[in-house]
């Protein structure tokens, strides 16, 4: 009997609550992962998504312990005593893998249901954010800097990814609150320039940039049900 594979690394398993996350921001789940990656996330949406990882790497293990069993059962290997002592040690591996993914999942809803509370309660209070100050914002949070030039006297704001974004439009993003200045730098040497929390809500609010519109497709093969359940 060949030895038992290792489980393959993934960034993204689907889990059971993928849809919900999707919905209460109006991102999908890779965006969301990336904008945790680049800070963008305000503390509640990036404990969310911290927690996300652990379940999504939890429902590999399901995953990878489900396909095993499905394997060692299909009749490829000879029945002997061998064969059934490997089926009942990954019966007990894919309990534990299971009781892994269900504690993940609770996690994951005591920081998401908070969030979904906060959307069904808050109301837009401000026209949509047009995709060039996404754009900028986005940029923005990666790091970013105000430099006036000596000789011109023009000022703009250049980003660590070397976008560029005009004074004109820093100027509208700080009037509304999404962006601030660290006035304690000269801007001859570079004003760092970050978002505020009402910039990273803005990014995250899905009625202004929705960026889930077509209906979700059938989970890929591996995938939990909607909800929770303890495999026996």
């Amino acid at each position: 009997m060949p030895p038992q594979p290792a489980p393959t690394p993934m960034r993204h398993a689907v889990t059971q609550l993928d849809h919900r996350i999707e919905a209460v921001t109006g991102h999908d789940i890779d965006t969301l992962w990336a904008y945790g990656d680049r800070g963008v996330l305000d503390e509640p949406h990036a404990q969310m998504v911290d927690r996300h990882r652990t379940l999504a790497s939890a429902q590999i293990g399901v995953t990878f312990y489900l396909k095993l069993l499905n394997q060692l059962t299909s009749g490829e290997f000879p029945l002997d005593d061998a064969l059934f002592v490997r089926i009942d040690r990954t019966v007990d591996q894919l309990d534990e893998a299971t009781d892994a993914r269900d504690a993940a999942a609770q996690k994951v809803l005591a920081a998401l249901e908070p969030i979904e509370a906060a959307a069904s309660a808050s109301t837009p209070d401000g026209p949509p954010l047009s995709a060039d100050d996404r754009a900028a914002l986005l940029a923005i949070a990666g790091g970013a800097k105000l430099h006036e030039h000596l000789l011109t006297g023009r000022a703009s704001v250049t980003a660590a990814s070397g976008t560029r974004i005009s004074y004109s439009q820093m100027q509208k993003l700080e009037r509304a609150g999404l962006i601030v200045r660290d006035t304690s730098h000269p801007v001859h040497a570079g004003q760092p320039v970050s978002l505020t929390d009402a910039g990273r809500a803005a990014l995250l609010d899905a009625r202004r940039i929705p960026t889930t519109h077509a209906p979700k497709s059938p989970a890929r093969p591996g995938a939990s049900p909607s909800t929770p359940a303890k495999w026996r």
